[in-house]
């Protein structure tokens, strides 16, 4: 074997870049252990390697340039290139690093690429989730006008509308009774939104004397679109009002901030 054509064939340079097959990589291996001039010319390599690597550390932009220069063999003095025996192990020392180099950038594109996919799947996930909401939303707001227009067609359902009182004479409402389910429907259309930490509250009345019920609070007045509400009432109600309170209700109505009011006609 020549071990001298061997050693400039430029296999060994592979080795160390680690390019070669691992059936090569043990043929190396094992003329390492034959061959102490192949041995010495690994280590060699490797050690131009790790210096090419330290020189590439630098900070300084200017210093890596000229050590990759010195290491490729180029002189400032001329645009000819010059490579002796150790120069040719310099650059293809460096072709191994560069080839690293290019190996961390494209697992760093992989791995990128793979974080998009994973936006874009959860984007999706995303959009089916919200489109699933809406449809089930949509569901729930054609069940709620089909019960609404079942309603105000039902001779039995009293209509009851509540008429703006005092400082609010502009405003109104309108209440749909259905005493045999024991709940109305709140038409609260008339009335603004109410200021912040504020709420509407309904009331049950009996007139004589006078006893308000409370039916709760309409905190869902400034999101709710159509200004319905559907509103349990257990009460042998004699008319309905609409007060405006602090957030949370109060136990009796404040009656200078009365909105609406409206009397059960005889039937």
């Amino acid at each position: 074997m020549d071990i001298k054509a061997y050693i400039e064939s430029g296999i060994l340079e592979l080795y160390v870049a680690g390019a070669l097959s691992d059936e090569e990589n043990k043929a190396i291996y094992e003329l390492m252990q034959q061959h102490p001039e192949i041995l010495q010319e690994v280590l060699e390599i490797e050690a131009a390697m790790v210096k090419l690597t330290a020189a590439t550390s630098q900070q300084n932009n200017t210093h890596l340039f000229e050590a990759v220069k010195q290491h490729l063999g180029f002189n400032n003095a001329s645009k000819v290139v010059v490579m002796d025996k150790k120069a040719k192990y310099n650059w293809l020392t460096y072709t191994g690093w560069a080839a690293s180099v290019l190996l961390a950038a494209g697992l760093l594109w992989t791995l990128n690429q793979n974080h998009a996919l994973k936006s874009d799947i959860q984007n999706a996930k995303n959009k089916e989730s919200y489109l699933e909401t809406q449809i089930e939303l949509a569901k729930n707001s054609l069940t709620e006008a089909n019960t609404l227009i079942s309603v105000l067609r039902d001779d039995n359902i009293a209509e009851i509308p509540l008429a703006g009182q005092g400082s609010f004479a502009s405003t109104y409402a309108k209440v749909y009774w259905d005493k045999d389910e024991q709940r109305i429907f709140l038409d609260a259309q008339g009335l603004p939104d109410p200021p912040e930490g504020k709420v509407y509250q309904v009331w049950s009345l009996k007139l004589d004397p006078l006893t308000p019920t409370s039916l709760g609070t309409i905190d869902s007045f400034t999101e709710d679109d159509n200004k319905i509400f559907e509103i349990e009432n257990l009460n042998e109600s004699e008319a309905f009002g609409i007060t405006l309170e602090p957030a949370g209700g109060s136990a009796s109505p404040t009656m200078d901030q009365l909105y609406t009011l409206g009397v059960v006609s005889a039937s």
